[in-house]
């Protein structure tokens, strides 16, 4: 019974609200005012369900609607009292000249139905106005009727001239001078004032629609796709008003063709303009609807929440398959990590293990050539001792196979000179030196063979030049000397090393070949891993080099002597014995050049007896050039 008594008290104040000065409020244009919009509290149903205890309420109030609707509906239908004492003053001081300011519907007597009027209607309020005003009824009941000035049936008879007429009369609905224009207010203090407001307004005003019937405002019932709908259809509000009945003029009166045609032009261009306004009315007043309705405002706020969650689930969802993504690749990382340390540590120890094997064996084998150096050393280079040209010779034999022999080699070498006595260990130095000849020759001779073999392949090239095994041009001495000047010059560790070498050795190459850094590198490798040939190539490289000394000292040399075992001087061909040899190193080391900057080599030559100053400074240049051609040549296989 509370809320029963709540809601009436609701839909009082709501009542209360409208304007009792307001002279539609009592007059039949009140039936427009949607009045089921208010029926309870907002706070019952507005923006949320009704609850089950607000359904009675509901119900109620729909009842007392549709009683209300009845009680005007029956109003409306009442026909007018006419022929009143009103009513016949009204039409006694109507102007016959004025017709067109007159209500025609209030002349032929429908001034309660107006624009809703049937045919019907307006035949029968014509008939009943002509029964009692026609003049000759009015001179046969006693009436004086002027006719001379005009009486005014004549403005009966146009009003029904004009409302019996489709056209005319839709042109007189179009100016209804009694149709409210008012304009809402441009703000409102709640929703239910919004809707008594703006509902009235869109009900009166939807009368000019083209389409029927029109939609109408609603209430906070109204789902938001009906909500749409009315607003698409007065956003594109389509009038069928149109303002020829205020024509300032009538074409027909015009004298002639042009004339008529001049003031229709007119009466055109007046309507557009009337037009225009109207709908520029009606306009600005759905806009401003728009931005009041609470209902647009709630489905805008929610359309942004949703909007926003949708934002925020995607970017949640983003994030997720992010964090996934990020998850997978620092997992792949780790692995792939955890596998190239894994890798790397192995590559590490093989490395270790692989140089901890080459220095052991780089190790026994200086040692095994410092024990083979010492063994022949002391026992005169296993040579005669009136044969000092033979101990020299030895010497560079002794040199030559420390280049040649392995670490295993060397050992049973070493092991069975410690056991022979002096002569036993000259026959087998000898063995050893012959046999390393004869595999030396064997190298050759299957050089030889397959460099016969790659010319015979490489016939077809045009006349090219022979081809290596990797198919580049064979390199000869002159390039090969090149090759160890760069690599000397160009030490690991340089930038771009091979290509600087490359380079190097194209600038100075008189035979106009391109040697790429590829190639270059491959030589140098081939060099180094060969076993050998390598040995054979760096005793080619020292022969030449020897070769070229020997140009420059302009000094003859026998045919068969080793670089290494060559001693001569430029100005005498005495040869430098064993002790003169040995007495020359030891003056050198212990008088060095930052000691004795000024008279070292007066004193070199006092420690060596029967050498002069030039001779002891002729040999060391001799010995120097020796040391750097072996240099070279073990500059290529590292």
């Amino acid at each position: 019974m509370d809320q029963l008594t709540n809601g009436l008290s609701a839909a009082a104040a709501a009542r209360n609200t409208c304007n009792r000065e307001d002279p539609y409020f009592d007059s039949p244009y009140s039936l427009t005012l949607d009045r089921s919009l208010i029926i309870v509290r907002k706070e019952d149903i507005f923006f949320s369900p009704l609850t089950p205890s607000g359904k009675p309420v509901l119900k109620r109030f729909k009842t007392l609607q549709k009683r209300r609707a009845a009680q005007w509906t029956s109003y409306l239908e009442s026909p007018q009292q006419m022929d009143s004492e009103h009513d016949i003053a009204f039409l006694r001081n109507l102007d016959p000249v004025k017709w067109k300011d007159q209500d025609h519907y209030r002349v032929i007597g429908l001034k309660h139905l107006r624009h809703k009027a049937t045919e019907d209607d307006i035949k029968k309020a014509y008939r009943i106005r002509v029964l009692k005003h026609h003049p000759d009824k009015r001179q046969a009941a006693g009436e004086y009727v002027n006719t001379d000035e005009g009486d005014y049936f004549s403005c009966i008879v146009k009003a029904y001239e004009i409302l019996s007429s489709p056209l005319k009369r839709r042109a007189y609905d179009s100016i209804d001078p009694f149709f409210d224009k008012y304009t809402p207010p441009k703000s409102v203090s709640s929703p239910e004032e919004f809707f008594s407001t703006y509902g009235k307004w869109f009900s009166l005003n939807s009368r000019w629609s083209s389409k029927q019937p029109s939609h109408l405002l609603g209430n906070t019932f109204t789902t938001q796709r009906q909500v749409d709908r009315f607003y698409e259809f007065w956003f594109d509000f389509d009038s069928w008003r149109e303002y020829s009945y205020l024509d300032e003029e009538d074409k027909e009166t015009g004298q002639c063709k042009e004339e008529r045609r001049w003031i229709d032009k007119q009466n055109k261009a007046q309507r557009a303009q009337m037009k225009k306004e109207e709908m520029a009315r009606i306009r600005s007043v759905v806009e401003q609807a728009f931005r009041l309705d609470p209902r647009v405002i709630f489905f805008k706020e929610l359309g942004r929440r949703e909007k926003l969650e949708r934002k925020l689930a995607k970017q949640k969802a983003f994030q997720a398959e992010k964090e996934q993504l990020e998850k997978v690749k620092e997992e792949e990382e780790r692995v792939a990590r955890e596998e190239d340390e894994r890798r790397q540590a192995e590559e590490r120890e093989k490395e270790a293990a692989a140089r901890k094997i080459k220095e052991g064996q780089k190790r026994a084998l200086k040692k095994e050539r410092k024990t083979f150096r010492t063994l022949c050393k002391s026992n005169n280079y296993y040579g005669i001792e009136e044969d000092e040209k033979g101990t020299v010779e030895n010497m560079g034999k002794m040199e030559h196979l420390c280049e040649i022999l392995e670490v295993d080699e060397l050992t049973k070498l070493n092991e069975s000179l410690e056991k022979m006595g002096i002569d036993e260990g000259r026959r087998e130095f000898e063995k050893v030196v012959k046999t390393v000849e004869e595999r030396i020759a064997e190298e050759k001779a299957r050089t030889a063979c397959q460099k016969r073999f790659d010319d015979k392949q490489g016939g077809g090239d045009g006349g090219t030049g022979s081809k290596g095994k990797s198919g580049s041009i064979e390199w000869s001495h002159e390039e090969l000397q090149v090759l160890i000047k760069a690599v000397n010059l160009f030490p690991a560790g340089t930038a771009q090393r091979w290509q600087v070498v490359a380079n190097f050795i194209n600038q100075h190459d008189q035979q106009g070949k391109e040697r790429s850094a590829k190639e270059v590198l491959a030589k140098a490798k081939d060099l180094n891993s060969s076993d050998f040939s390598k040995n054979r190539l760096k005793e080619e490289a020292n022969q030449k080099a020897f070769e070229l000394f020997e140009k420059s000292q302009k000094t003859p040399m026998k045919v068969g002597v080793e670089p290494e075992t060559v001693i001569k001087t430029k100005s005498s061909e005495k040869a430098w014995t064993t002790g003169e040899q040995k007495l020359l190193e030891q003056a050198l080391k212990t008088y060095s050049a930052s000691a004795n900057p000024s008279d070292r080599w007066e004193r070199v030559a006092e420690a060596v007896p029967g050498r002069s100053k030039k001779e002891c400074m002729a040999r060391f240049k001799e010995l120097a050039a020796l040391v750097k051609a072996k240099k070279s040549a073990a500059q290529i296989q590292s």
